[in-house]
């Protein structure tokens, strides 16, 4: 692979906010939002890596607790999430999180089939190079979303798009290759907390359980 400085794609440009870094606590949110996606996704296999994941993440106990009991319900672990929160006056952060990402990695299984086998391919070796920087790697992922971007209409919401297509990315490499997990994970959170630090800080304010199924693509 070429040495030479690769620019962004325009449709992962830095966010100007966060340029100057995301705060320990935008970097929590980030990545227990990847995590919770990556976990809430249908049919993986990276379940061994996932959990030594969510271990080195000091992932909460009862977020685990929750994803085990709601696999027993198959097709009913949404509903059964939030009526159960709505007894809570006032979840965790962290419940929050998880939530949301639930309902995007619900979106993410419906997009699934539409990310090119060739593409994923092409990303999963270029991780496998043990040669690359981490930037490199942030500038394949970049390059691969700047692909997969353009296969989808204009009047969806852009942030929202990138934000669902980043963590897709991420799935289909690991479950490509799981061992590359734990890498194509920290890249995908490098990558969000530098071109969307705002928006997601912004769907964690804003978004109520009640309201996480206005997530969906319309």
């Amino acid at each position: 692979m070429s040495r030479n400085p690769v620019k962004p794609p325009a449709a992962c440009a830095m966010d100007p906010k966060g340029s100057n870094g995301s705060g320990l606590q935008d970097e929590r949110i980030t990545d227990l939002l990847v995590f919770g996606f990556l976990q809430n996704c249908s049919n993986y296999n990276f379940h061994k890596e996932l959990q030594v994941l969510g271990h080195d993440l000091s992932v909460p106990a009862c977020l685990w607790e929750n994803h085990d009991d709601e696999l027993q319900t198959d097709g009913s672990q949404y509903s059964h999430f939030v009526l159960e929160s709505r007894e809570t006056d006032s979840e965790s952060q962290d419940e929050i999180i998880q939530n949301i990402a639930r309902q995007l990695a619900h979106i993410g299984d419906r997009m699934d089939r539409s990310i090119p086998p060739r593409l994923v391919n092409h990303l999963a070796i270029q991780f496998m190079n043990g040669d690359l920087s981490e930037e490199e790697r942030r500038e394949c992922l970049a390059a691969a979303l700047e692909q997969v971007m353009h296969t989808y209409p204009k009047d969806m919401e852009k942030e929202k798009t990138m934000l669902m297509l980043t963590m897709l990315l991420a799935k289909k490499v690991a479950d490509h290759t799981p061992s590359l997990l734990h890498d194509v994970f920290r890249t995908t959170v490098n990558v969000i907390n530098q071109s969307l630090p705002t928006y997601v800080r912004n769907l964690v304010r804003n978004v109520r359980t009640s309201d996480v199924s206005s997530l969906a693509f319309h």
